[in-house]
């Protein structure tokens, strides 16, 4: 079973996928993590540091490309592996930044997302900007404003392949998105399967 996992920073979804394949592995199941990272939280810290101005579109290519490469690799794992496989993010992601940013979808990501094996599972953690600037503030590790996260935030919910997601409110505790991210999988592997027509 492959899940993805989408939101904006601080929106808990790391912490939820962690804590999904341990809960998976503590019982006795093969669970895999696999992160699709673009490299934007280092790119960030390092244009902080060094006092960069790095320009949207140029930041996007670098992006991306880290996206990419992490998002093929990945698949490739996942397509290896016996059990549940858990995905931190994906092409989706750099989709929604490219809107948040001004900038268009392109033909690319789009295509890929076509081709690649669609998850049995989008769950989308949404969580109030607020919300998730206090978790990124919190811990310390990179910077944000309330702003762009909203802005990540539209973006995502302007995407077209939003409408499938199923979405987790991730504004409580992260035990609460846990659970309901636990029952939204018990109710996905009870369903029976789509009826073919002959």
């Amino acid at each position: 079973m492959l899940i993805v996992l989408t939101g904006i920073d601080g929106s808990g979804k790391t912490t939820a996928a962690r804590a999904l394949v341990d809960s998976a592995r503590a019982e006795g199941r093969s669970a895999l993590l696999l992160c699709n990272h673009a490299a934007r939280r280092r790119m960030s810290l390092l244009s902080e540091r060094f006092g960069w101005t790095v320009a949207p579109r140029v930041l996007d290519f670098i992006e991306t490309g880290v996206r990419l490469f992490n998002v093929l690799v990945n698949h490739a794992l996942a397509r290896q592996f016996d059990g549940l496989v858990v995905m931190d993010r994906h092409l989706h992601c750099q989709l929604a930044l490219r809107q948040a940013n001004g900038l268009g979808r392109g033909k690319l990501l789009p295509w890929l997302l076509e081709k690649l094996p669609a998850a049995d599972l989008h769950v989308h953690f949404d969580a109030d900007p607020t919300v998730a600037h206090a978790r990124v503030m919190a811990r310390g590790t990179d910077q944000e404003t309330v702003a762009d996260l909203r802005a990540f935030r539209d973006a995502y919910r302007s995407l077209p392949e939003y409408e499938d997601f199923v979405v987790v409110d991730a504004n409580g505790e992260p035990g609460d998105a846990l659970a309901q991210l636990n029952r939204i999988i018990t109710s996905s592997a009870s369903k029976p399967p789509a009826h073919l027509p002959n």
